[in-house]
């Protein structure tokens, strides 16, 4: 499997999404709470715009807080850059080397697909991301993994409904496996996508 193709194929995919996108949809909250869809198409193509340079200043300027410089990145690009520029910086870098500063390249394709779930998820775009894609990332998901995103998961056992694929032990929490994924990464969904007696702890109100 050719994790650089399943890379480039995602991000070439989302900004044909990101590209149909009515402009009020721009404005529009996402899983990645505070952040609309500007800020996240914009954080998704950071690491192509900036170089390695620009990042440590950008780093050195949040007193070492990757979270906040982040977070003032995406706000600053989203206010500058147009939804269509947003798109082509993915579509433009499909094939951009960069990786997360921890998981390699399926931690680069996780990046990608979690941030357009973010996205097409809170929209509620019915976009399913492609069995190869998905079942690399299902397959990394690891306590490392739920740590570092600061995923709850406790007491709980992830059982995707559409696939055989299990993760943890627990109370079952059942969903397609790409709403268990972004559980695993941290995130709330909107009602009605899990089911079991603990998904209350996983949704949003």
């Amino acid at each position: 499997m050719d994790i650089r193709a399943l890379i480039a194929a995602e991000r070439q995919e989302l900004a044909d999404v990101w590209d149909g996108l009515p402009d009020a949809s721009w404005d529009a909250p996402t899983l990645c709470a505070g952040w609309r869809v500007r800020e996240v198409v914009a954080h998704m193509s950071l690491g192509f715009r900036y170089s390695l340079a620009r990042v440590a200043r950008e780093l050195l300027a949040a007193r070492g807080s990757l979270h906040r410089m982040t977070d003032r990145c995406a706000r600053r690009d989203a206010a500058v850059l147009t939804p269509r520029e947003l798109a082509e910086a993915l579509r433009t870098h499909a094939h951009h080397p960069w990786k997360p500063p921890v998981g390699g390249f399926v931690g680069a394709l996780g990046h990608d697909v979690i941030h357009g779930l973010d996205v097409t998820v809170a929209l509620g775009l019915d976009r399913r991301v492609p069995e190869d894609r998905l079942s690399v990332l299902l397959e990394s998901v690891r306590p490392r993994t739920v740590r570092f995103f600061g995923a709850a998961l406790d007491g709980v056992a992830l059982r995707a409904d559409d696939r055989d694929w299990t993760y943890g032990t627990g109370a079952p929490l059942t969903g397609s496996a790409q709403d268990l994924l972004l559980v695993a990464y941290g995130r709330r969904l909107p009602p009605g996508r899990l089911r079991g007696e603990r998904s209350d702890r996983f949704t949003l109100s």
